[in-house]
């Protein structure tokens, strides 16, 4: 029972947040984004009794980044690169855009 609670203690919890929005409102969705999951965050810690953070991914439709995705997805664990978040935002622009056209 005890080494269960000393788990839950050292446990941290993440809430990835990913959005695409127009290249114009990176900062914006951003904002949104941290202000819609504080709440989420503040009743996981209460409810939990862990850490628990939101972590903001926002590439533009184009491939356009904010200055603070870079120290954002270093928090994440894991590899990931900057170049394929871009290359998805852009093929899924290209994919919704030849949906639309066709």
């Amino acid at each position: 029972m005890m080494m269960m609670m000393m788990m839950m203690m050292m446990m941290m919890i993440m809430l990835q947040n990913v959005a695409v929005p127009e290249d114009k409102n990176l900062i914006k969705e951003k904002t949104e984004k941290i202000l819609k999951y504080k709440d989420l965050i503040i009743e996981i810690q209460r409810m939990w009794n862990v850490k628990a953070k939101g972590i903001p991914v926002i590439t533009g439709a184009t491939g356009t980044m904010s200055k603070s995705l870079r120290q954002c997805l270093s928090n994440i664990p894991g590899e990931r690169e900057m170049k394929e978040l871009q290359i998805t935002a852009t093929f899924g622009t290209a994919h919704i855009l030849r949906k639309i056209l066709t």
